[in-house]
């Protein structure tokens, strides 16, 4: 293994964050393995088709599927057509990074303890915007609500672009954005940064504090991608793919490059993939019930 060339599903359009990883990891195996990688991309259904399409494929090590938060959300919402945590066989945890929480600089606020405060004595007035309800962006900041004890208004975008443009213009007043959009947005002084969602601050702001130290504790939300295969994968292909992906992870071009996205490289065995995905299920499923999230 390989004898063939390998397909790695990704579930979104060309061009985003999960396909940029996808082909990262696609050029790299290529080199690696000797045979070619392909990323073959199956947008629809906030990335079900995607999956659904990688859960269903021949355990033979041919056909991947590179998942994301959203897949432990999609059980909740969807009425997906496979087991979430019996269907799948994890293979390696690929890249981690932070939302970042930026605001309109005409809200009066500079920091977590101050948002919360106002959001208190406001409550419901505050409009925070997302890319579309029950994307793993409006979970994320349901669940920063839900700790923080507060009530702010959902505004729903067809993706996260059209979200940004409105907060630049001030028509919205927060969102919970990637670190590579978000922070860059705040460089040029378009708008204020108050915290990254991760347990702790990243190498690129490190004076921007954590939601967790800021007033919020036990709060955590990682932006994150996975290497995964269909249930019954056999063993020597799933140990020779972490293996590979590994040492892909550790390489200095590597690490460079997931930084201009705003991710860091993760790793680590199949079954901390595994964990991740569990206890995700749990907690977005929560998310979704005591937010009465539906799609429509």
């Amino acid at each position: 293994y390989p004898a063939k060339p390998v397909r790695i599903i990704v579930g979104t359009a060309p061009g985003g964050g999960t396909d940029f990883v996808s082909r990262l990891m696609a050029g790299k195996l290529t080199e690696v393995l000797r045979q070619q990688v392909i990323v073959e991309n199956r947008p629809g259904a906030g990335s079900t088709i995607g999956f659904e399409y990688g859960m269903r494929a021949a355990p033979d090590g041919y056909t991947l599927t590179m998942i994301t938060g959203t897949y432990s959300i999609n059980p909740s919402l969807y009425p997906v057509k496979f087991h979430p945590l019996n269907d799948f066989t994890p293979i390696i945890w690929v890249a981690r990074g932070p939302y970042v929480i930026v605001v309109h600089p005409s809200l009066p606020v500079k920091n977590v303890k101050e948002l919360v405060a106002l959001a208190k004595a406001r409550p419901g007035q505050i409009t925070y915007g997302s890319s579309g309800q029950g994307a793993i962006v409006h979970l994320t900041t349901e669940l920063f609500l839900y700790m923080a004890g507060v009530k702010m208004t959902h505004v729903p975008y067809k993706g996260g672009g059209p979200a940004m443009t409105d907060l630049l213009a001030g028509q919205i007043q927060l969102v919970f954005a990637t670190t590579q959009v978000g922070l860059a947005q705040v460089k040029a002084g378009r708008l204020r940064a108050l915290a990254v969602t991760t347990p702790d601050r990243i190498a690129a702001e490190p004076n921007l504090p954590t939601v967790a130290e800021s007033g919020v504790p036990g709060y955590e939300v990682t932006n994150w991608h996975g290497l995964i295969g269909p249930r019954g994968l056999p063993r020597p292909v799933v140990e020779r793919l972490n293996s590979e992906v590994e040492k892909i992870l550790r390489q200095k071009e590597t690490t460079d490059r997931f930084q201009t996205a705003g991710l860091a490289p993760a790793g680590g065995t199949p079954e901390q993939l595994y964990e991740r995905v569990r206890r995700e299920l749990e907690v977005w499923a929560s998310v979704v019930k005591r937010a009465g999230i539906k799609i429509q």
